[in-house]
């Protein structure tokens, strides 16, 4: 790390000063996504840029933020790579709304398929689209 502003301290919890010189991938990505996080800067290191790449942040706390990131090559006046310049947006909030839904929509799934009922559906051309395990049953 060799830059650090004012927000990513916010979002993170560390400050400038805790982040300088520590590398990135190991000290603050979440174990499951270390090795695609650094496939996406050795992509940028190389000139292949990375746009809306979401990504797992641990906090100071211990927490986890979700960003959305774009990976841009840095280069100098002469256009040589001379690393990385990551843009952010914490999309932490959205993240854990659809995390929610996903699992309400799961449980809500998983009610349909034990209940003791028959319940079956229908698409607007008559199609039969849902079918729980009690209609089967019957």
């Amino acid at each position: 790390v060799n830059e650090w502003n004012d927000k990513t301290a916010e979002i993170t919890g560390f400050t400038k000063e805790e982040a300088l010189a520590k590398p990135l991938v190991s000290t603050f990505i979440v174990p499951q996504l270390r090795q695609s996080v650094q496939d996406v800067l050795d992509r940028a290191l190389k000139g292949d840029e990375t746009s809306n790449y979401e990504l797992e942040f641990r906090t100071k706390s211990g927490e986890i933020s979700y960003l959305l990131v774009n990976a841009t090559t840095r280069r100098d006046a002469d256009l040589n790579i001379v690393g990385v310049v990551g843009v952010a947006q914490d999309v932490t909030d959205a993240a854990k709304q659809d995390m929610a839904v996903k699992s309400m929509a799961e449980e809500l799934r998983q009610l349909v398929n034990t209940a003791n009922a028959p319940i079956f559906g229908i698409d607007i051309h008559g199609n039969v689209n849902e079918w729980n395990d009690k209609t089967a049953e019957i």
